[in-house]
């Protein structure tokens, strides 16, 4: 009886140094990417703010209410670029870990799931730069009433926006998750349909909450998130096989 136990605490040991091993890569990757991209945080954080200075009145400007804000807001944001651009690396690290304990069908799902799941987190960001805060600013200073001064402070401002990259970047997810809930059997593609209502609501309720108080940017996240759910049940049906349809292949 000892030696089995003997080789399943190897085995535990083994899988413990290779998650170790994993995890440092991951870590590498980042620590290079932060020394690569530190010279340039400043720059980092003016591209940042820049949805923001655009709208401002000429002449006035971003505010620091703590002292070290001006030095350690542009790092923080330089840290976590530098692992917002290096999450391929951190997620093919988990991936090798993970990988060898799955079956072959669960590694042929797996794999374009994980992908796809990177690219739609990256498309959530981008989104919300590029469409989500033009439009946000915008209604946020022309709203400021008359006579007061809007000086926004760099660490509050920066808080804010990741908080926005992060809830978009997420809601882009939604067709990973519609396909992992039919791969799981927790539920099918035709109930999910049925709850499409349910689902708008959702996503308009969603929006209220993570967005600014203004029907554009509410409207901007409901409506993605509502399109990228039916683009989930569309390629959950694509992609996963109902039982009845598994056992007629094998028979």
């Amino acid at each position: 009886m000892s030696e089995p136990q003997t080789e399943e605490g190897q085995s535990f040991i083994s899988h413990l140094v290779e998650l170790r091993s994993r995890l440092l890569r991951a870590v590498v990757a980042v620590l290079l990417l932060s020394a690569a991209l530190l010279p340039f945080s400043d720059q980092l954080y003016h591209f940042v703010s820049a949805p923001l200075l655009q709208f401002l009145p000429e002449g006035s400007g971003m505010i620091a209410i703590d002292v070290a804000a001006p030095f350690f807001t542009p790092i923080k944001l330089t840290l976590l670029t530098a692992l917002f651009l290096a999450m391929p690396v951190v997620i093919y690290q988990l991936w090798a870990f993970v990988a060898p304990g799955l079956y072959k069908h669960e590694k042929r799902l797996a794999v374009p799931l994980l992908i796809s799941a990177v690219i739609l987190f990256y498309l959530g960001v981008a989104f919300a730069y590029y469409v989500v805060f033009p439009l946000a600013f915008a209604f946020f200073v022309g709203t400021t009433p008359e006579g007061v001064a809007m000086m926004t402070d760099i660490s509050r401002y920066l808080d804010f926006v990741l908080l926005l990259f992060f809830a978009f970047g997420m809601a882009f997810e939604v067709p990973i998750a519609t396909i992992l809930l039919v791969a799981t059997g927790i539920t099918d593609a035709e109930t999910l349909a049925g709850k499409r209502a349910y689902v708008i609501v959702g996503a308009f309720a969603i929006g209220m909450i993570l967005t600014p108080p203004d029907a554009i940017s509410q409207t901007l996240l409901a409506v993605p998130m509502w399109l990228l759910f039916e683009l989930g049940i569309v390629f959950s049906r694509l992609l996963i096989r109902k039982p009845a349809e598994t056992e007629t292949e094998s028979e």
